[in-house]
């Protein structure tokens, strides 16, 4: 898989952004991708040294518009922890 496959956006929210100033970043990767395939995708294309890769299976929830029910989709979230001094600068300012 390719570096760009296995990452598909930064996941911007109030408690990644916390989580920045601590030096974990937030992404959405692929489903399939482990966390071998994350570090080295992340050290690839930000250029940083990665100390550790925690991964979260985030469910579908159940959402209805009038009668009609149905499921969003599932996606896996990763957690990205930086060596001491590494920043990623697509964060920044955000």
């Amino acid at each position: 898989m390719n570096s760009y496959e296995v990452l598909r956006r930064p996941v911007i929210t109030e408690k990644s952004t916390m989580l920045a100033e601590g030096g974990q970043y937030v992404f959405e990767v692929a489903r399939r991708a482990n966390k071998v395939e994350i570090r080295r995708a992340v050290e690839e294309i930000f250029r940083v040294h990665v100390r550790a890769v925690n991964v979260v299976r985030v469910e579908g929830k159940l959402k209805r518009m009038g009668k009609t029910r149905g499921l969003t989709a599932s996606w896996k979230k990763a957690i990205v922890s930086l060596q001491q001094g590494d920043r990623i600068e697509l964060f920044e300012g955000v």
